[in-house]
């Protein structure tokens, strides 16, 4: 499963996964973008197993409501954190939450959690998260994490909730033993997101930028490398390597009590949107 495959990085992971004749389950928010991707894969990968799911992932009662009909009818092996939400200014969400948080934190957390289930049935499971290096400058703040107090910044905000995506991987992995959890960061790629989010950015990297499937190799070999499940689970990757998760000096480590306060108030949340 790939969420945000219908473009930039999850796209080009969930190509190279159909071509090697995986079964792709797409989980996408804009119908007509994901279709059109579905249609592609399928045409260039010969792969007819390419499933779409249309679930807005800043909503998480239609998560909740995608897992209970997804679990139904199919199993999963892989799960593929990567869909990403970067915005400048502050955004509410249909439930009064704020949208990079609502997106990028809460939705991984709910849409995960619901998951462990049905992965903990498979052989050799996983769950990847598609984090970025921005996240090196952020310490973990539970006080504000819906930006209510503070200036908005959507640079900063984005590299808090890879901060979080970071933590939420290191808990996971030890709650979890029978899955295999990691992050990574796919280096700075050239993709739609960046453009659109990041204008200035794109235009000084210029063709520094990797390429979407350059950016996506290192997911695909967490995804289905056997040495990748020969690393300790919960770590942090950057070019199938694990990294270090704070920079020396950088005083970005939390304590067990505020990553404890995460995920307190992410299960009250996904529990009061059941």
């Amino acid at each position: 499963m790939v969420t945000g495959g219908n473009s930039g990085i999850g796209k080009a992971t969930a190509m190279e996964i159909a071509k090697r004749g995986g079964t792709v389950h797409l989980v996408c928010r804009d119908p007509s973008r994901a279709e059109g991707a579905r249609a592609e894969i399928m045409e260039e990968s010969g792969n007819q197993n390419i499933f779409l799911h249309i679930v807005d992932l800043s909503v998480p009662k239609s998560i909740w409501k995608f897992v209970e009909n997804f679990k139904q009818e199919h199993t999963l092996n892989v799960l593929i954190n990567n869909a990403g939400c970067m915005v400048n200014k502050r955004e509410l969400t249909e439930d009064g939450l704020e949208k990079s948080f609502a997106t990028n934190t809460l939705g991984v957390y709910v849409l995960t959690t619901a998951l462990i289930p049905v992965l903990e049935k498979e052989h050799d499971p996983r769950v990847i998260t598609v984090s970025s290096g921005g996240m090196l400058v952020q310490k973990l703040n539970t006080d504000d994490l819906q930006s209510e107090r503070t200036a908005f910044d959507g640079t900063m905000v984005y590299a808090q909730n890879k901060r979080q995506q970071v933590v939420l991987t290191e808990r996971w992995a030890q709650a979890h033993p029978a899955i295999h959890f990691s992050c990574m960061h796919p280096g700075w790629v050239d993709t739609p997101g960046v453009r659109l989010s990041m204008p200035g950015f794109h235009a000084r990297m210029g063709a520094r930028l990797r390429s979407e499937a350059q950016g996506a190799d290192t997911v695909l070999w967490l995804a289905l490398a056997p040495a990748a499940t020969a690393q300790p689970s919960g770590c942090f990757f950057q070019d199938r390597k694990p990294a270090p998760t704070h920079l020396p000096l950088a005083r970005t480590s939390s304590s067990p009590a505020e990553e404890e306060k995460l995920v307190e108030i992410l299960e009250e949340l996904a529990r009061r949107f059941k």
